[in-house]
């Protein structure tokens, strides 16, 4: 049941697909799961999980959830503001800000989610189960607890400039 694609401001990108069963009576059930990224490259970015007996139906469910799970993300022009850890389980993700022209220093499923939220310089390690699912996941979490200049001033009780003289 597939719809017809419509061009939209998201890049979506396919991180993980999975066949899953569920023994039942008559044998075996088999199910795909999908773990989809979206984002619009200007700093909002989301994942999705999506499960169905077809691929193309599991596709479109995890993009599906994926734009309602979106999260804006504060950008220090192509890199983030400050070092922030993500954890899920028993997966941590590190991610530090680099210098323009550095890259982006990350594995796999961590790089789909930062390039799809418009990152080009950050430097990323991956500790404990770097399992796809949790990492994704950890590095969302570790987006979410980014803060902009404004807001750590704010916390400070100081203006933007005093924090920038350092």
């Amino acid at each position: 049941m597939a719809r017809p694609r419509q061009d939209s401001e998201f890049q979506e990108k396919i991180i993980e697909i999975k066949r899953v069963t569920r023994v039942v009576a008559g044998g075996k059930r088999m199910r795909f799961r999908v773990l989809v990224a979206v984002g619009d490259g200007k700093g909002r970015v989301g994942i999705g999980l999506g499960k169905a007996s077809e691929v193309p139906d599991a596709v479109v469910k995890a993009i599906q959830k994926a734009k309602k799970n979106l999260v804006k993300v504060p950008m220090a022009g192509t890199t983030i503001p400050h070092t922030v850890e993500g954890k899920l389980n028993t997966s941590r993700i590190l991610l530090k800000p680099a210098v323009r022209g550095t890259g982006l220093i990350a594995g796999r499923t961590v790089r789909m989610i930062l390039e799809l939220a418009g990152y080009h310089d950050i430097i990323s390690k991956a500790q404990g189960s770097t399992n796809a699912t949790n990492l994704a996941y950890a590095t969302i979490n570790a987006l979410k607890n980014l803060r902009t200049p404004d807001e750590v001033a704010k916390l400070r009780g100081k203006d933007v400039k005093e924090l920038l003289e350092r």
